[in-house]
């Protein structure tokens, strides 16, 4: 009998997880997370089965700037010698509107601190047109980094804050269909360590 289950990998080439927070309240910090893998598996195509576990190397984190890069990969921040992923693993999709939006809940970890989120899903690529092989989507989001712990802030000369508390999240994923032939190597190849 044969199982109707799919997996999907993310295509690095043509994806993007990114972020944005408020600098001295008139300018935006905009940074990339470079290195991400994903482990997705739904009900044949429908993506509202999908079952999500979502790594993220803090250590690829790039801002624009060497220096602010390093402060926020140190034990003031992402502390990377300790904590090296982040990691996000889904709990259920629902729909939200008729023009294709989604709310995807799930469970991120960050820093050994886990918070259930939300996260808003549009999908942009229709799985009933030629491409039946990819899907893509942009999922946004809006945190608070208080709730992992990063909390690191000083005032500037006139009394505002440097950094805003809220994060904005926004990701560009296109996935790929993987053949019988790349679900064999993933099943010989070790367990992703989630530590």
């Amino acid at each position: 009998m044969m199982s109707n289950k799919t997996k999907w990998s993310i295509n690095p080439a043509n994806s993007k997880i990114s972020f944005k927070v408020a600098h001295l309240m008139v300018s935006n910090v905009k940074g990339l997370f470079k290195k991400f893998e994903a482990s997705i598996e739904t009900n044949e195509n429908d993506f509202t089965t999908a079952k999500i576990v979502l790594w993220i190397s803090l250590s690829s984190l790039e801002t624009g700037d060497v220096v602010r890069d390093q402060h926020l990969k140190s034990a003031e921040f992402f502390d990377i010698n300790k904590h090296k992923k982040i990691t996000f693993v889904s709990d259920s999709m629902q729909k939200a509107d008729k023009d294709g939006c989604y709310i995807l809940w799930g469970y991120l970890t960050l820093k050994g601190i886990t918070n259930r989120v939300s996260l808003d899903v549009k999908f942009v690529e229709s799985m009933n047109n030629q491409y039946d092989n990819k899907a893509g989507f942009t999922v946004t989001a809006k945190l608070s980094r208080k709730d992992w712990g990063l909390s690191w802030n000083i005032p500037s000369a006139k009394g505002s804050i440097m950094g805003s508390d809220e994060v904005f999240i926004s990701c560009e994923i296109e996935l790929l269909k993987l053949n019988e032939q790349e679900l064999t190597e993933e099943l010989m190849e070790p367990t992703h360590n989630t530590n």
